[in-house]
């Protein structure tokens, strides 16, 4: 017995009990043996709840920023003027030579013009959708991986979260948005102007068929998703253009040099064939709303021409980004 013991019994004091724990030399007295502590209920661990997700919001914040990057730039928004600005130009220019009936076929336009507002819309569209709106959706298509690459901010953009897909698709679809734009804009302002210059009134179309303003509107609004869609695919083929150089200005010109050989091609008799399969060929396809009924075979196979335009060339720009070496 130890002299702590000893002095308990001498003093009268109850001795502890075997059972209870005593304090050993050098260790920290524990509140329960194991047997006890197993005869506890397991603690139920909590289930790792899952990180919320930040892909589509993450994907939406990119996007939204790429917008405000293109409409914030002054030569965008120049190119976008210039389109606006053309068919002011236009219909000013019908109205002035309206007097003079010299050129029968001149003439013809002159009187589809004068005899409603609307006609000036689908005029506008027939002179820009072959050459100034590819060269405003090739200039922000162009520019958006091989610009980039160029100013050397690309490798930190691809630093981020964001992986090379789900950028291409942002730059992608910052094209379309930009090609809408342009579509709309060419749109309100050949209206506005044609409103304004030429008396208003039910439509007559190529067919010689009247319709109202509402349905003219509305055909309008079916002319503006096309050329967008049409716009959109060439949007693709600047994008893909774009991932295999630096220099922005070598995918712009490369875009415009692929639309001038489609249209030599077109010229070619021989090569008939071939036409309808060409984009170009198709741009000019939105005419089919100016029949009645609207010639939806027409419109179907130019937005199927253009969903395989798009469907290509996104391949061959996924697999190149993918795939590339980034340098700079």
């Amino acid at each position: 017995m130890s002299t702590a013991d000893t002095d308990l019994i001498g003093s009268g004091a109850p001795l502890p009990s075997p059972t209870e724990n005593r304090r050993t030399p050098g260790l920290v007295p524990v509140a329960e043996t194991m047997r006890s502590a197993e005869r506890q209920p397991p603690e139920v661990l909590a289930s790792p709840q899952p990180p919320p997700a930040r892909g589509t919001w993450a994907f939406w914040r990119l996007l939204g920023s790429e917008l405000g990057l293109t409409f914030r730039r002054p030569r965008n928004l120049a190119l976008l003027a210039v389109l606006g600005a053309v068919p002011i130009l236009l219909g000013v220019g019908l109205r002035l030579a309206a007097g003079s009936g010299d050129d029968a076929e001149m003439s013809g336009i002159i009187q589809d013009v004068m005899g409603n507002s609307l006609m000036l819309t689908f005029l506008s569209f027939s002179f820009l959708v072959l050459l100034l709106m590819p060269v405003a959706v090739s200039v922000v298509a162009g520019d958006s991986v091989a610009g980039e690459a160029g100013q050397g901010t690309l490798r930190y953009l691809l630093a981020a979260p964001a992986g090379r897909t789900r950028l291409l698709a942002v730059k992608y679809l910052n094209a379309v948005v930009f090609a809408y734009a342009a579509t709309a804009v060419v749109a309100l302002s050949a209206l506005l102007t044609g409103l304004i210059l030429f008396p208003g009134g039910s439509v007559t179309l190529l067919s010689g068929t009247t319709i109202s303003v509402a349905d003219g509107l509305l055909r309008i609004l079916i002319t503006i998703g096309y050329v967008g869609a049409g716009m959109a695919a060439l949007a693709a083929v600047a994008l893909a253009l774009s991932t295999f150089t630096e220099v922005p200005i070598g995918a712009i010109a490369g875009t415009m040099v692929l639309i001038i050989i489609c249209q030599v091609l077109r010229a070619i008799p021989d090569l008939a064939p071939i036409t309808p399969y060409l984009l170009p060929t198709r741009f000019t396809d939105f005419d089919a709303v100016l029949r009645s009924p609207i010639d939806t075979g027409a419109l179907r196979d130019g937005l199927l021409t253009f969903g395989a335009y798009i469907a290509l060339f996104g391949s061959i720009a996924w697999a190149r980004f993918s795939g590339k070496d980034i340098t700079s």
